[in-house]
């Protein structure tokens, strides 16, 4: 999520048909610096903010602090692009949103991160991955506050919006699991697994699910797979404890 994040931010400030104004190239060269050296990124936009910039000076410090993974700093740069650009009516605002979701995510404030994420959608104007990915991070979010119902409509969503993003179908496979639902979780983690069957968090998943459904084969394959891709990450730690039940049992 967090490069769909730098990615997603690049492309909601992309200039309209024409040539670039002036404002477009000063934030393009504002967003080099902030992902080559996130600090000078900073500074810049700073410097621009004071010569009067617009929120794209908010949206690059957010960018930066992305970069040096200040989700906090970031949350809030993007918060206040977003103000800025609803004021000055800008059709950017529900992106700023968005990102800001994204940030609080990943900074650990799920109720933060909901309410962004509500003004990006209630707006109606996000379309396609964004649109998907706008309703993934809510999901994550309403999980977190423990809306697992409310997270089920989000998830539907995104995979109709954001079907190529393994991301959604892993979490759409693990709340299928958490509500009981194996069938759907199986199916969710084949697709899941389609599209990243080298990401140690899909297998770990695989796993999961295959023991929840009895097949202890499917069970030790996944774990195992997670335990080789991750060996020394909490994912891989996490499936080389569940496959130690089956060396218990050897």
């Amino acid at each position: 999520m967090i490069l769909f994040l730098l990615a997603q931010t690049a492309a909601s400030a992309a200039p309209v048909a024409g040539p670039p104004s002036p404002d477009q190239k000063r934030w393009e060269n504002c967003v080099e610096l902030a992902i080559a050296d996130p600090a000078r990124g900073i500074a810049e936009a700073d410097r621009w903010k004071l010569a009067g910039g617009n929120f794209l000076t908010h949206q690059c410090r957010g960018m930066a602090y992305a970069a040096q993974r200040r989700w906090t700093s970031a949350g809030d740069a993007f918060e206040t692009a977003a103000r800025e650009a609803e004021v000055a009516r800008d059709a950017r605002a529900p992106n700023y949103w968005a990102q800001a979701g994204n940030a609080w995510l990943a900074a650990g404030d799920a109720g933060k991160a909901r309410a962004a994420l509500d003004a990006a959608l209630a707006t109606g104007t996000l379309t396609g991955l964004e649109l998907g990915e706008a309703h993934l991070d809510r999901a994550r979010a309403l999980v977190a506050a423990g809306n697992l119902a409310g997270a089920r409509a989000d998830l539907d969503q995104a995979l109709v919006h954001a079907a190529a993003d393994p991301m959604a179908w892993l979490l759409s496979a693990n709340l299928a699991r958490r509500m009981g639902d194996i069938p759907l979780a199986k199916t969710h983690i084949a697709r899941a697994l389609e599209r990243a069957a080298d990401d140690a968090s899909v297998q770990l998943e695989a796993g999961n699910i295959a023991a929840v459904a009895r097949d202890a084969a499917g069970a030790k394959a996944g774990w195992t797979r997670a335990a080789q891709l991750a060996p020394d990450s909490p994912i891989g730690r996490s499936a080389r404890a569940a496959l130690e039940q089956f060396a218990a049992q050897e």
